[in-house]
């Protein structure tokens, strides 16, 4: 007998709206989830996952069932909104994303990002935020760092960082010296792009934050850093946006030569 699942609860969030009223349609029009996945060319769990709310539509999917259903452009305004709203469940979503990319470009201005980082560099920083949980946020963030560079398909990898990354003095010395030396490790064995913005860039548009563009199979998708959290942005012309701040730091950073010089000199500062 086949296991009947509860909808999701339409009030949680945006996409739990969406994935709800996707269910409510299909379910009117009487199609089985392997039905409609022959009007979206895509398996029965591909839908299954998009009502459960475990998968995102996209705008193709949704003007196909906009079609079926005969509700205009209602589900592609839905997704629309479902991007631009707060997402109580926004990091999974991108830890999800993190983890099917098929390339991740980031710039941090002040600490190293976190596929990058040595597990005692990691214990630092987390041990500056609270002494609670941190063996939980420990393995957290190991598993996330592990789900981006130890896969069988890693994406590539083109990393920004300000110089003050180098010159910001996480745990000590000792821990500052492995992070470099294992930087340079991932720059020369080509599992990173890695560059440096450095000081005598003057004002970049970097001073506002971290940022990461995240290139999947049929779409892009970003993310901003702050204080307390950050936003994923979904929304095709803001992640252009995103794309594009990134592009002009770029064109501040030092060459990777370079930039792997500048690495060694700090290096010797700390050893």
């Amino acid at each position: 007998m086949p296991i009947v699942r509860e909808p999701l609860d339409p009030k949680t969030s945006q996409w739990h709206f969406l994935a709800f009223y996707l269910r409510f349609l299909r379910e009117q029009a009487g199609l089985s989830l392997t039905q409609c996945g022959r009007i979206l060319n895509v398996a029965r769990s591909t839908v299954s996952n998009m009502e459960a709310g475990r998968l995102r539509p996209h705008e193709g999917h949704l003007a196909k069932l906009d079609e079926r259903y005969g509700t205009g452009e209602l589900l592609r305004v839905m997704l629309w909104y479902a991007r631009m709203a707060h997402d109580p469940d926004w990091f999974g979503q991108f830890s999800a994303y993190e983890q099917e990319a098929r390339s991740i470009k980031t710039y941090h201005g002040l600490a190293v990002p976190h596929p990058l980082q040595t597990e005692e560099y990691t214990r630092s920083l987390v041990s500056a935020g609270s002494p609670k949980g941190i063996e939980d946020e420990l393995r957290e963030r190991a598993e996330r760092k592990a789900a981006i560079l130890d896969r069988g398909d890693p994406p590539d990898l083109w990393v920004l960082l300000g110089e003050g990354v180098l010159a910001q003095e996480v745990g000590g010395v000792a821990v500052m010296a492995g992070q470099l030396r294992y930087l340079l490790e991932l720059a020369d064995e080509h599992r990173v792009i890695l560059r440096i913005v450095p000081f005598s860039a003057g004002g970049t548009l970097g001073v506002d934050g971290s940022l990461q563009i995240i290139r999947l199979e049929a779409r892009d998708v970003a993310y901003v850093g702050a204080q307390c959290g950050g936003r994923l942005i979904e929304s095709p012309p803001e992640v252009r946006e995103v794309a594009d701040i990134f592009d002009r730091i770029g064109a501040n950073a030092l060459p990777e030569s370079d930039s792997r010089q500048m690495i060694k000199r700090y290096l010797e500062r700390y050893t």
